[in-house]
C-alpha cells in the first residue's frame, strides 16, 4: 500500500491551518517551522489544494492560506485526492493485469481493502481531526470515523 508523504503531508499541514487559522491567515512559513516540512514541497501541495478548492490565499503582507470549506465538510480522503495521492494496495493499481494479463488470486482481498480503507478516511472530518487535536493537546489522537464502529489510536 502506498501513501506516501505527499498525502500525509498534505493531511497534516491542512490540519496545522485548521487548528491556527483562528486569527489570520496561516504562513507556509509557519507550516514548514511547526511541522518540519519543506517549504518547498508545501508550495507544490499547496498549489494543488487550492486548485481543488480546499484552501484558499490571501495576498500580501499578514497573507497565507486559509481553509476555503467548512472543516466538517472535508474529509481524510479529499485532501489525499486533491493531491494526487491514490491508495490502492492491488499490486496492478487496480488495472486487473497483476498475474499474467489478467487478475491475480488476491485481487479481491486488496480491492477490497482499498474500499474499507477509503470508506474510514471518508468518515473523518477535518473538524473531527482538529476537535480530537483540542481534546488531547500535542498528545495521542483518537479518531472515531462516523462511518466505523472501530477506533484507531494515533500518536501525533
Amino acid at each position: 500500500m502506498r501513501l506516501t508523504t505527499k498525502g500525509r503531508f498534505a493531511v497534516t499541514a491542512m490540519l496545522d491551518i485548521a487548528l491556527y487559522e483562528a486569527d489570520k491567515p496561516v504562513t507556509l512559513a509557519g507550516i514548514s517551522e511547526r511541522q518540519s516540512i519543506s517549504l518547498s514541497y508545501l508550495e507544490q501541495l499547496f498549489s494543488r489544494l487550492r486548485k481543488q478548492g480546499l484552501v484558499s490565499s490571501v495576498r500580501g503582507p499578514g497573507g497565507g492560506y486559509r481553509i476555503a470549506k467548512a472543516h466538517q465538510d472535508i474529509s481524510v480522503s479529499d485532501i489525499i485526492t486533491a493531491v494526487d495521492e491514490q491508495i490502492d494496495a492491488t499490486q496492478c493499481g487496480g488495472s486487473e493485469n497483476c498475474h499474467d494479463d489478467g487478475r491475480c488470486m488476491t485481487h479481491e482481498l486488496w480491492a477490497s481493502l482499498n474500499g474499507k480503507i477509503l470508506d474510514y478516511l471518508s468518515g473523518v472530518s477535518l473538524g473531527d481531526m482538529v476537535e480530537m487535536q483540542r481534546k488531547k493537546g500535542a498528545g495521542t489522537v483518537v479518531f472515531a470515523p462516523r462511518k466505523c464502529g472501530s477506533e484507531a489510536t494515533v500518536a501525533a
